[in-house]
């Protein structure tokens, strides 16, 4: 959530970012709500000083023994009947302006590029070789399906399109994934591990920004209210939600392993096979909170962390910075890491690292105390998917396998496995 002091004193500003992003909130009924809503402010203050002055006269007219002025009665009755009325209104205009500000998206950093979608973020570094294959390397659904690693006709039977199965060393494989990424970055990054809920309420949802933005794409259940979790980034950040952090616990860093499920999978008959997009899907995601001078340097961190994943498997892989048109909505700076998949011939996204700076921390309450004494001010959270695991195991599967149909196992893993080298028919 944006400040709403910033907005209402820098609106040209506000409007032109959002016009940079490519996005148009209601900004103009905003701003005119504000302005009904502070000069109403100002009525109430000027009656509550004007029942003040009243009140002091009659007490002062009590003392001396004098009989209360009908009329100095009478008008503090009124002032006190006008501002009950007026404070009702001020309810509805803070309603309104409440809801139409959780529309609006955050402010991109200023060392964001420019652009309108995809086509204009620019790559940061490029890790790694592509590997030269002396075969035409097929694409990961038909080797995982030829070795008994993924039955996506059974899942769609069970669920519906764009469920995932895995069956036998395909469901291994995944689990040591998992356990690979989560020993790393408990291990030697220094994330605390969570193992958080899956089904949240509609506050949490709101505190991460998946409320009211993309309800749409939610998973919802009745009775009570409650969300399945598109991303452990949602339980995560609301994990301190309400509360007050203390300096010296700064940074924290959080690590979870969630099934996250999404209602959107594919766009335009793109992705409508194999494993890239799912409605359920596995991921390990890191959450920070910093303070506002260490948070870039921490974003650097993080993606860092996320990178060193990608590296210890031997899986190729490149770093962009998002556009002010391509980053999310809750985001204030975006890098995103593609690894390349030989199957497609092209880098796909399987992380991406966002600080988010204020904006999650006003919607969920969450500050720090630089000082015992010190007015609390808010942190700044930051998450990154290290890594999306289904997409990790499509590059295995399609950077490792091999001509006769198996796949080797990167070496990282293999202890996860059993001491096993290869997946063999």
């Amino acid at each position: 959530m944006l400040d709403k002091k910033f907005i209402r004193e820098n609106p040209d500003q506000v409007r032109e970012t959002f016009q940079k992003r490519g996005l148009a909130p209601d900004l103009e009924a905003f701003l005119s709500l504000e302005a009904k809503r502070l000069v109403l402010l100002q009525e109430v203050e000027n009656l509550r000083a004007r029942q003040n002055q009243a009140s002091e006269e009659i007490g002062r007219g009590k003392r001396e023994g004098r009989k209360p002025d009908p009329e100095l009665t009478a008008g503090l009755r009124a002032a006190s009947e006008q501002i009950k009325a007026d404070q009702n209104s001020l309810a509805e205009l803070e309603k309104e302006s409440d809801r139409l500000i959780l529309t609006f998206p955050n402010l991109p950093h200023a060392s964001v590029p420019p652009g309108l979608d995809a086509r204009d973020n620019p790559e940061v570094r490029r890790i790694g070789e592509p590997r030269k294959f002396s075969f035409p390397p097929r694409p990961h659904w038909e080797v995982g399906e030829k070795l008994g690693l993924i039955d996506l006709e059974r899942a769609a039977r069970i669920s519906g399109s764009s469920f995932p199965l895995f069956t036998g060393l395909g469901a291994r494989l995944e689990r040591a994934l998992i356990q690979f990424m989560l020993d790393l970055h408990t291990g030697e990054h220094g994330y605390r591990e969570i193992a958080p809920p899956l089904l949240v309420n509609a506050e949490t949802m709101t505190g991460t920004g998946q409320l009211p933005k993309f309800a749409a794409e939610l998973y919802r259940v009745e009775d009570p209210e409650l969300y399945l979790i598109p991303t452990a980034e949602v339980p995560l950040v609301n994990l301190h939600r309400e509360e007050i952090l203390k300096m010296e616990d700064l940074p924290i860093s959080l690590a979870a392993y969630t099934p996250c499920f999404r209602r959107e999978a594919g766009a335009h008959g793109r992705d409508t096979r194999g494993l890239i997009r799912q409605h359920q899907f596995d991921k390990v995601e890191l959450v920070k909170f910093t303070t506002p001078e260490s948070s870039y340097a921490e974003l650097e961190k993080l993606v860092g962390h996320a990178e060193e994943v990608l590296k210890r498997l031997s899986l190729p892989y490149r770093v962009i910075c998002l556009c002010t048109g391509d980053m999310g909505f809750a985001s204030a700076k975006t890098y995103d890491l593609e690894v390349w998949l030989p199957g497609e011939g092209e880098y796909r996204e399987i992380s991406s690292c966002s600080n988010c700076e204020t904006f999650q921390a006003r919607r969920a309450n969450i500050r720090f105390r630089s000082a015992e004494q010190a007015k609390p001010a808010f942190v700044h959270t930051l998450n990154g998917s290290g890594l999306a695991v289904g997409r990790t195991l499509v590059a295995v599967l399609e950077n490792f396998q091999e001509e006769d149909g198996s796949v080797t196992i990167p070496e990282a893993l293999r202890k996860y496995m059993g001491g096993l080298e290869k997946i063999t028919a």
